[in-house]
């Protein structure tokens, strides 16, 4: 049997053989990046330099990374969704291409994890107009022992990846382990859902740019960029029925069983499930260095739907809320060696779960006494859909919840109307977020370059005026209009604070200072002052940028080349971001 720390091992160790520098995993919120809210695949960090900046590491990287993805969360229960995940990753920035790539991958699975060829299929890009059939992939497969019936050519649905709606992306090869199940149908592929085909590793070469019109350039080098679940693979590997049998999530699946009581089937396996998802998600988010807390916006609303979710499915199996932050204890323990800023942040995970149970228990009982009322109103023993989407909308209440209330009073709901109104609201919060998370690290145009550097001024700003040396930056969104900055601090600026603060930041655009990029070891960094969450999220090697003596700061960039190309600074908000958090908004007029 393998374990999560062997399979980790195994695979940086193996990687590192091949002359790839082992970087450490990423916060779980994207620094810079508005086009996401987390980090949802190894590559996000690294589209600078997918699109040509140097790395300090080299050209060959590998590393295990932390990610959240909650676009599958109704999926989440069965046998291998999961909102919270490890990837293993290995990149090519310009060097070696999908020949070296398939190879590295077919030698891991087979002579590493000891996989038998004959279990493993694969799937490459069919073609369209923009991009040519991947013959080569399909010949380098054959080549390595995959026989033609189990290569499967599908279309960008299938083969294609880019992370958001621009930026860098391209064909893929992906590769799956061939189960038990009988294949659904004659033309069953791994495009089908019926369980045949369980996907453990994805191959991407990056090599084209997808800009806002749709149209698709060549990038200025050919990148690799891949992705193996290490959920997923442990349990192909040891032969499990599901990921939550694997050492990462049996503990608290275990642990939730036996506080319930209950049987471990049918909805009651479902509802142990998304609690121990839910809660190893939260954990997570709120153990993470760039940490949030819940909220009604963003990041924050996810975290509290997750937590209220768990909550919601405890009720469910009659599941005390107390054992939630109990899974969250049990989390903090099996992952403290591999992500050690849990165990660092272990309090405020216990706190603010805690904190978020209490008030949703507040909400729900505000919520039952809504419904009390509506009942009154209610014609024909039918709740209009309307009045379910409020429940859900205003009082956290899901609509499983509200159609199990229904049932017990002896009235139906308006499932329709509630879908209409979900949806409508669905349509307009992506519309907000598209305008919202515009941008990102793979916009580097002068606009979104110069607020970067205007953000690091910002911040030595804010220390100098306030006087507080530990004010740090908790979280940045820059689109090309404007940046927005997160930074602890205890209070809301004064009316004065916040123009000085302008003012500090102008007289440094105004001065003409050269800003400075050096590459230097994390001790050296730490030597000469830099600015940084220190720790282990940092490779050997790191970009240091410097703005005279003002600004000293680790970061990747990029960054324009003097402060008086900049414009002029203007603060066009400040507000409270979360408990302990400020946040700014500002811009630079030409």
């Amino acid at each position: 049997m393998l374990d999560s720390k062997e399979l980790r091992n195994k695979y940086l160790n193996f990687f590192a053989s091949k002359g790839h520098t082992v970087i450490p995993s990423a916060s779980l919120i994207p620094e810079n990046d508005p086009t996401v809210l987390f980090t949802t695949a190894g590559m996000h960090p690294l589209v600078p330099y997918l699109l040509g900046q140097k790395h300090p590491g080299g050209k060959r990287l590998t590393d295990v990374q932390k990610c959240v993805r909650t676009g599958d969360i109704d999926e989440v229960g069965d046998d291998t969704h999961c909102t919270f995940f490890e990837m293993l990753g290995n990149w090519s920035l310009g060097d070696y291409f999908n020949y070296e790539s398939i190879g590295y991958s077919y030698e891991f699975l087979t002579k590493e994890l000891g996989i038998s060829p004959s279990r493993l299929a694969v799937s490459v890009f069919a073609g369209d107009e923009d991009c040519p059939r991947d013959v080569k992939s399909a010949e380098r497969w054959e080549e390595l022992g995959i026989p033609k019936e189990r290569i499967f050519y599908l279309p960008k649905k299938n083969n294609w990846w880019i992370a958001g709606t621009t930026g860098p992306c391209g064909p893929d090869t992906e590769i799956f382990i061939v189960t038990d199940k009988e294949p659904c149908s004659p033309e069953c592929s791994p495009a089908c859902d019926c369980g045949r085909y369980v996907e453990i590793w994805n191959n991407v070469f990056m090599q084209y740019y997808k800009h806002p019109d749709g149209t698709y350039t060549p990038l200025a080098q050919k990148n690799v960029d891949t992705g193996m679940g290490l959920e997923r693979t442990l349990a192909m590997l040891n032969g499990y029925k599901s990921v939550y049998e694997t050492d990462v999530l049996r503990p608290v699946v275990e642990f939730v069983t036996a506080s319930c009581g209950k049987s471990p089937e049918g909805e009651t396996l479902k509802a142990i499930r998304i609690i121990a998802d839910h809660i190893r998600t939260a954990t997570f988010m709120l153990g993470d260095e760039f940490g949030i807390v819940p909220s009604n916006v963003d990041r924050g609303y996810i975290l509290r739907r997750l937590i209220r979710r768990a909550v919601r499915y405890a009720r469910l199996i009659d599941l005390a809320p107390a054992a939630l932050t109990e899974c969250a204890a049990k989390y903090v323990e099996i992952y403290a060696e591999a992500y050690p800023e849990l165990r660092t942040n272990r309090e405020k995970i216990m706190t603010e779960l805690d904190k978020e149970i209490g008030k949703f228990d507040v909400t729900l009982q505000q919520g039952l006494k809504e419904f009390d009322k509506l009942l009154k109103y209610i014609q024909d023993k039918r709740m209009s859909g309307k009045a379910a989407f409020r429940l859900y909308d205003t009082y956290g209440f899901p609509i499983e919840m509200t159609l199990e209330l229904a049932r017990d009073n002896g009235i139906t709901v308006d499932l329709e109307g509630y879908e209409r109104a979900y949806n409508e609201h669905q349509q307009k919060s992506k519309a907000g977020a598209e305008q919202k998370f515009k941008g990102g690290l793979a916009d580097s145009s002068e606009a979104t370059t110069n607020l970067h550097t205007a953000t690091h001024i910002l911040l030595a700003a804010l220390r100098k005026v306030t006087g507080d040396e530990t004010v740090m930056q908790k979280g940045s969104n820059i689109t090309p209009e404007r940046l927005r900055v997160d930074f602890n601090f205890p209070r809301p600026l004064t009316p004065e604070e916040i123009k000085a603060v302008e003012a500090e930041v102008n007289g440094v655009i105004e001065a003409g200072i050269d800003v400075v990029s050096e590459e230097m070891s994390v001790d050296a960094a730490r030597a000469a002052g830099a600015i940084g969450v220190f720790g282990d999220r940092y490779g050997e090697t790191v970009k240091v940028y410097t703005i005279g003596d003002y600004s000293k700061e680790i970061c990747g960039g990029p960054h324009a080349k003097n402060t008086r190309d900049l414009g002029k600074f203007v603060i066009t908000k400040e507000q409270s971001s979360s408990a302990g958090v400020r946040r700014i908004k500002a811009e630079l007029k030409k």
